[in-house]
């Protein structure tokens, strides 16, 4: 395998000096591009693998207090605008960068000694996961809806907190050439675990229900605390790859002499490295990352309630989900990252941006269908396929702009931008649904993805500075 598919930790590389060259985003030349079989065996390196694993253990939490819990609300009784305003848990997402520093830099007491800063932090959350998702289970919210919502916060808290670290992982763990495989195999993971997360939580729930008089399934509380116990101790799979995986090599950093040195490298610095580096630049490119999956999220919270008003069984979801959902998630994911590798991520970014809201208009026509399950597959294989995609693309396109010296920090920032914007406007969809309907919201989230390629279109003619 060529030098620059090396398994070297991007921790012990050198800066690179700033250029006026293009970015790497756009593209390698035809002669510097690797050949489709480098690209392929990139995904079964050991550092691909543990990604595809530690990828599964960030994507679950993710629906269970986003899409899914919307699915056990409705079926609870709970209105749909309560529902959308629920959604708001999730923008502790977008404020993730808040914290950030406190992850890329504190260590934790005895246990950041026994495994590193990056691996600590990420079994400290996962812990908390673990144990929020069980404090979830044990509450009927048709009873008691503030607990669900508390034990939700944190699941969201604790999930942020594990983002953060695990990007910096990610990020610290393989050069730029690589980044693209990671992010392929991550997204693979997180994909395949937001499947469990949603259809396989719908398959237990069903098949722990029980049947009252004349055949007569209604809502029980039951059914869902044995699927939410279940996906709690899913999380394990987490916990055991963040044993077994080593730490990536430590960068020095130099002891802060006060208090107010600390501050600045930890919470001023990372940011003012993006700025001097990216310039008059930085305000399109976070104006992109601010919006990109904003067709995709604001759609996302009411398709759940939409698969129970349209009738729907939990059943239903769930196979149409875990089969077609699967492969097509699959498919996207890797296609989107052998593609950015092969032709450059700027360009695999637009395909993304076009399929995304493209796949919106598909869940307003599935509306005027009726009770479709073929429709149904169609639509689902069409999101995934556009989802994995797009994701792969973009998380390609964010760890290309970071510093490895503040990897944990500047990727928040870009990431909780990334759903700031979009979770705060999904807060109102349910709201936007009781008023106008499925087949207007549908088609306005569609429509949000329109300034997206210009954006797009504007970045990729950018020349920015080589990474360091």
């Amino acid at each position: 395998m060529s030098e620059t598919l090396s398994d070297k930790p991007a921790a012990s590389r050198q800066p690179t000096p700033h250029s006026d060259a293009p970015a790497s985003t756009a593209g390698p030349s035809p002669a510097s591009r690797p050949s489709w079989a480098d690209t392929l065996r990139v995904y079964l390196e050991a550092p691909t693998l543990r990604m595809l694993l530690l990828g599964f253990s960030a994507g679950l939490p993710l629906l269970l207090v986003f899409g899914t819990l919307s699915f056990w609300l409705r079926e609870a009784g709970i209105d749909r605008t309560t529902i959308g305003y629920l959604s708001w848990v999730g923008l502790a997402y977008g404020f993730k960068w808040v914290w950030a520093p406190l992850v890329d830099r504190l260590p934790i007491p005895l246990l950041t000694r026994l495994l590193g800063r990056r691996r600590s932090w990420l079994l400290l959350s996962q812990t908390v996961i673990m144990a929020a998702l069980t404090g979830m289970a044990l509450t009927d919210p048709k009873l008691a809806l503030l607990p669900v919502v508390w034990c939700a916060l944190a699941v969201a808290f604790a999930s942020a907190t594990q983002d953060i670290a695990l990007d910096a992982f990610r990020i610290e763990s393989a050069d730029m050439q690589r980044q693209a495989a990671l992010a392929a195999a991550y997204q693979t993971g997180y994909r395949m675990a937001m499947i469990w997360a949603g259809a396989g939580v719908l398959w237990i729930a069903a098949r722990a229900e029980v049947a009252g008089a004349g055949g007569v399934i209604a809502y029980q509380h039951g059914a869902w605390q044995t699927a939410y116990l279940v996906m709690a101790a899913s999380m394990l799979l987490g916990v055991v790859t963040v044993l077994f995986s080593p730490e990536p090599v430590p960068r020095e950093i130099p002891p802060a002499r006060n208090a107010a040195e600390w501050l600045k490298s930890a919470l001023v610095e990372p940011f003012a490295d993006f700025l001097r580096r990216y310039g008059k630049h930085a305000l399109l490119i976070l104006a992109l990352i601010a919006v990109y999956r904003i067709s995709d999220v604001v759609m996302g919270i009411m398709a759940n309630p939409f698969y129970v008003d349209m009738g729907y069984t939990k059943d239903e979801v769930a196979a149409v989900t875990k089969i077609y959902g699967v492969i097509m998630t699959l498919v996207g994911a890797f296609a989107g990252g052998a593609l950015a590798m092969r032709f450059g991520v700027m360009r695999v970014l637009m395909l993304g941006a076009v399929l995304s809201a493209a796949s919106n208009l598909l869940f307003a026509w599935l509306g005027s269908r009726g009770h479709d399950v073929h429709a149904l597959i169609f639509v689902i294989s069409a999101d995934n396929l556009s989802s994995g995609i797009a994701s792969a693309a973009f998380i390609a396109y964010l760890s290309s702009l970071t510093n490895v010296n503040y990897s944990a920090t500047q990727y928040a920032l870009f990431s909780s931008m990334m759903l700031l914007l979009p979770k705060f406007l999904a807060g109102y969809s349910g709201s936007y649904v009781d008023t106008f309907g499925y087949s207007s919201f549908f088609t306005s989230t569609a429509l949000l993805g329109v300034p997206v390629l210009v954006l797009v279109w504007l970045a990729s003619r950018m020349k920015m500075p080589d990474r360091p």
